[in-house]
């Protein structure tokens, strides 16, 4: 696959009677020898990265495998559409190919990249209808041929009591089943879900999605490697000034509203902050208001992260100016805060250098700092001690077993959700879309609560 410049174009099946051939579920086995422009290798990444982090926040939440099912479905209808029915393929492959590049780079970036693309061809796979499923398996070159009449008479007995074990009904007649070497199906092993005789397992048709996804996920673990080889050794120096900022910057990506420009539910002023910030900052925030108010002060970093919120729910220039002169001057006095520190107030809303309108800073940018000692930024799901995590949710009022929820996500590194949970239990309502900025959280809160008191 070549990156190109705008102007240039690709070719690739091009005739209906190629795209025919071509299986129902690119297997992404190597890249493609087309060309690709260079806006397309971005936007049509980040709508499969979309898709991979919806996957990615309905496991997390515990979603069943039919709920799964149709939140796949529902994802990759929305965001891998394209203009041109004959494009939707290349669109797959294209984007996967790119995120294979964005990805490959460290080990945890080639683990959940694994790790979503396989529940992403499992669910896929599981949507197909019989035949598509085996001219899947064909692509495979399984050497697994179906058991035969005879062989499934004489264990039949012991295949309807595997099934009777797992809540399945009996295997008729007409069931097929795949002998295959037990230790290519973990996970339909490991849950004692197949009859295993003499070193092999008896795959029912239904069950054959393990085998396969599992066969996916070896190839694409192994590609991995590969690409992070070549991407190392030559594709970052040579794409330096083209292509590598940009895949160096796209997993890291934030995916919704900038929330550079405040939205007019969104608008606060200096009289109502103290109260909306107890009923509407989300917990990283609400922090480094109360550290503001307790200190009277906070380091760069602090200042950027809450600055830049309060400047995205509405705060203007002269409000945001009397509301950091109002505390700084307790602590360093009122000139020293006009020499350096309202510059800064002033630069962030583009009036000063550069003159660039600065966006607040997503959800995903703040779980990645890295704060230091004195520090009070960055997420708390992430950087505060379990004990000082429980005692910031007391305070917000999350009753005790919300809280239980909220420290498990935190614990398994599940940060934005955890925030979603805190959202859920403070505010009583699903937040199906999930947390991913906290200008986003503030202004689902203010709908909220305005939706109930509309006088507040």
């Amino acid at each position: 696959m070549e990156i190109v410049r705008p102007q240039s174009r690709r070719n690739f099946l091009s005739s209906s009677s190629e795209a025919v051939s071509v299986p129902t579920i690119p297997l992404y086995r190597s890249a493609p020898s087309f060309e690709v422009r260079l806006e397309e290798f971005e936007s049509f990444a980040i709508d499969r990265l979309r898709v991979l982090k919806g996957i990615s926040d309905g496991m997390s939440r515990g979603k069943k495998p039919e709920e799964m099912e149709n939140l796949v479905k529902d994802l990759w209808k929305v965001n891998m559409r394209h203009q041109d029915a004959s494009e939707v393929l290349n669109k797959d492959i294209i984007s996967h190919f790119a995120l294979r590049l964005v990805y490959c780079r460290t080990e945890d970036l080639r683990k959940w990249f694994l790790s979503m693309e396989s529940a992403l061809f499992r669910y896929r796979f599981r949507l197909l209808n019989a035949e598509a499923q085996r001219a899947v398996m064909e692509e495979f070159d399984l050497p697994y041929r179906a058991v035969s009449s005879v062989e499934f008479e004489s264990i039949k007995e012991k295949l309807g009591q595997v099934a009777r074990s797992t809540g399945q009904p009996s295997p008729t007649a007409d069931a097929i089943f795949y002998k295959v070497p037990f230790e290519e199906v973990p996970e339909l092993v490991a849950g004692r879900k197949v009859l295993i005789s003499q070193g092999y397992a008896y795959v029912a048709m239904n069950q054959i999605v393990s085998l396969v996804a599992t066969l996916f996920r070896s190839q694409l673990s192994k590609t991995l490697i590969l690409t992070n080889r070549k991407w190392t050794s030559s594709v970052r120096e040579q794409e330096k000034h083209r292509l590598t900022p940009i895949v160096e910057a796209m997993c890291a990506s934030y995916l919704g509203p900038d929330y550079s420009q405040s939205r007019e539910c969104a608008d606060i002023s200096l009289k109502d902050i103290d109260q909306v910030a107890k009923s509407s900052f989300p917990l990283c925030m609400r922090h480094l208001f109360e550290k503001l108010k307790e200190d009277h002060h906070l380091k760069h970093g602090g200042r950027m992260q809450l600055g830049l919120f309060l400047k995205g729910v509405g705060l203007n220039l002269d409000d945001a100016l009397a509301f950091w002169r109002a505390e700084f001057s307790k602590r360093v006095g009122l000139e020293k805060f006009e020499k350096q520190y309202a510059y800064g107030i002033r630069h962030n809303f583009g009036k000063e250098g550069k003159r660039t309108d600065y966006s607040p800073y997503s959800c995903t940018k703040i779980i990645s700092s890295t704060p230091g000692t004195g520090d009070h930024h960055g997420c708390p799901y992430r950087h505060f001690s379990e004990e000082n995590l429980r005692a910031a949710l007391s305070r917000m009022g999350v009753n005790s077993r919300a809280m239980e929820d909220v420290i498990d996500k935190a614990r398994n590194r599940h940060y934005q959700l955890a925030c979603t949970l805190t959202f859920e239990a403070l505010h009583g309502m699903p937040c199906d879309a999930g947390i991913n900025h906290p200008n986003q959280y503030f202004s689902d809160s203010r709908k909220i609560l305005h939706s109930k008191n509309p006088s507040a």
